[in-house]
């Protein structure tokens, strides 16, 4: 009874524990969502690039910042591009903006600044807020809508996190299945190329043996 008893009670003060780790794992594991602060050149883009797979809701929110000059004279133009060229976002001469999408293809995504309007002496910063994923989502309005709150609503937080790093990992394994692949290939064909090689070195060699022994058979040196 008494061994009984304090397993019960060891089990009840690691379930907490376990939850804890389990937060934190997620915590370390899911990207932080946080503004970026850019600094644009007066000639040329200043491009910023992210990784992300398929099926994944993206917003973005900028704005240019600047000391030295009006914002009513800074321009920006903004455009975000796919992995595979296609345009996703574009604007010209703004000074804030906002672009959402959901990708349809795996890859990375590019977005690209470019100053325009007058530009001052000194670099100007430009902020942009990338949100990706699981951070898009207005946990606000699905407690409200839901009607849940506190602990429940953590859960649920923790059930999508699962779910996006699940789908993470997923394409983390497809990805190293492709460059396994890719390796496999490189090094059949390094090997063909290797055995090409070797004959063609040996195929000379004989040709030039033989070239040899009939010139030397000419001068009768043998």
């Amino acid at each position: 009874m008494g061994k009984d008893m304090n397993l019960k009670s060891f089990g009840t003060r690691m379930t907490p524990m376990l939850l804890f780790l389990c937060f934190s794992t997620l915590c370390v594991l899911l990207p932080q969502t946080q503004a970026i602060w850019i600094e644009l050149p007066n000639s040329g883009p200043k491009c910023i690039s992210e990784e992300i797979h398929s099926n994944v809701v993206v917003l973005g929110d900028y704005f240019l910042f600047s000391d030295n000059t009006q914002p009513d004279h800074l321009t920006v133009a903004a455009t975000v591009t796919s992995p595979y060229g296609n345009t996703l976002h574009h604007t010209d001469n703004t000074t804030h903006g906002q672009f959402a999408f959901t990708t349809a293809e795996t890859g990375t995504y590019l977005a690209c600044f470019t100053l325009g309007g007058n530009k001052p002496a000194n670099a100007t910063n430009l902020i942009l807020d990338w949100k990706i994923g699981i951070s898009t989502k207005d946990w606000d309005s699905v407690a409200k809508k839901e009607k849940i709150e506190g602990v429940e609503l953590e859960i649920r937080k923790l059930e999508d996190s699962v779910e996006v790093i699940h789908a993470f990992l997923d394409y983390l394994k497809e990805k190293e299945e492709s460059m396994h692949e890719a390796s496999e290939k490189t090094n059949a064909k390094v090997a063909h190329y290797t055995f090409v090689s070797l004959g063609v070195c040996i195929l000379v060699g004989a040709l030039q043996v033989w070239h040899l022994k009939r010139f030397f058979q000419k001068k009768k040196l043998i």
